[in-house]
């Protein structure tokens, strides 16, 4: 599952809706304007093997494929040691769900509901929901049983994700790719299920009885994930350092998952996430108030984070009614650009 193209082929023979696009690999830059001229534009490329974000470029026309391509191609190379490239329909207005599954011994593959990832910069996520304010008991349940399917096609034991890209206007869910491993953002799945992943994968691989029954599990409450980075919080770029001062808040109902403490160095070599802030509560409204106060109380120095970003993100209108898409942060962060021109002016 981690090859993008032989991964959308199985899915697409087991039923699972999949992007329109190449379903071979796209091997030179006529080969991705041949591509284009079927699927339509706008286009995304990106690494069959890459991950995280990384390797993807989005071209609406054939000057912007044929400016990139290439380009594209060589990054997936030197990053992956793969430079196979997969052309797709680029869906605008996209939510980015996945649901989690678990597959058990006796071929079961059970579904925990769904987290939408659709808060992104550079196609990589920031904030993370269970469940998705977006989505309903019907699509759901049609998200959940594709995702079943695809770990039936597989025989897939333990945790995984399956994750969907859902035109937001049209309701369209197609598959993007399956992590076969537990997600950065698995903990708002244990708060609204009350399953703990990794326990259970331990469980499995020791053949213990696991907690799962026969069917899907149901969720109680609303969780939240805010990923804190080293980076600059208005143009995210990533900002290594000495910690100086690390005070994690004490709050009920926040999980702070971290891998740093004060003294601790930030490399330029490695992902710059410091931690994850996660807070559960009876409903969107408490964990978002939750969130709010955890990003306040949260104090590291010594680097810059996006902890200010954070702090605007969780009062936009757009995410508190909970009507976005991929594009808010770049739709955030365009408000405040001209927000600054009208300023000096």
């Amino acid at each position: 599952m981690g090859d993008k193209v032989r991964s959308k082929q199985l899915m697409a023979k087991s039923g699972v809706p999949v992007v329109p696009g190449s379903v071979a690999p796209v091997p030179d830059v006529e080969g991705a304007v041949s591509a284009a001229s079927e699927t339509g534009y706008p286009v995304m490329v990106k690494s069959s093997a890459g991950g995280g974000g990384m390797g993807m470029v989005i071209a609406r026309d054939e000057e912007e494929l044929r400016a990139q391509f290439e380009q594209a191609q060589t990054r997936a190379g030197r990053l992956f040691g793969d430079p196979t490239m997969l052309l797709e329909r680029y869906v605008e207005h996209a939510r980015h769900i996945e649901i989690q599954i678990f597959g058990l011994a006796d071929g079961t593959i059970i579904a925990l509901g769904e987290r939408d990832c659709s808060v992104q910069r550079r196609h990589q996520k920031v904030v993370e929901e269970a469940p998705s304010p977006f989505v309903d008991d019907d699509l759901r349940r049609r998200l959940s049983d594709a995702a079943v399917r695809a770990g039936a096609a597989i025989a897939y034991r333990g945790a995984g994700t399956v994750e969907f890209v859902v035109d937001a206007t049209t309701g369209e869910f197609f598959f993007l790719e399956m992590n076969t491993r537990l997600q950065v953002e698995h903990p708002v799945t244990e708060c609204v299920t009350g399953v703990d992943l990794v326990a259970e994968q331990l469980r499995l691989a020791l053949d213990r009885p696991t907690v799962f029954g026969s069917g899907n599990a149901e969720l109680t409450g609303h969780a939240i994930e805010l990923r804190v980075y080293a980076e600059d919080p208005i143009r995210f770029f990533p900002s290594p350092g000495q910690i100086t001062v690390w005070h994690e808040p004490a709050i009920e109902g926040v999980r702070i998952d971290a891998g740093y403490v004060a003294g601790n160095t930030v490399s330029r070599k490695y992902d710059p996430l410091l931690a994850k802030i996660v807070a559960h509560g009876p409903d969107r409204s408490a964990a978002i108030a939750l969130a709010i106060r955890a990003v306040a109380e949260f104090k590291i120095e010594g680097v810059q984070t996006n902890l200010p970003f954070l702090a605007r993100l969780l009062v936009d209108p757009q995410f508190v009614a909970g009507k976005y898409d991929t594009s808010l942060i770049s739709v955030m962060s365009s408000k405040k650009d001209k927000a600054k021109e009208g300023s000096l002016t």
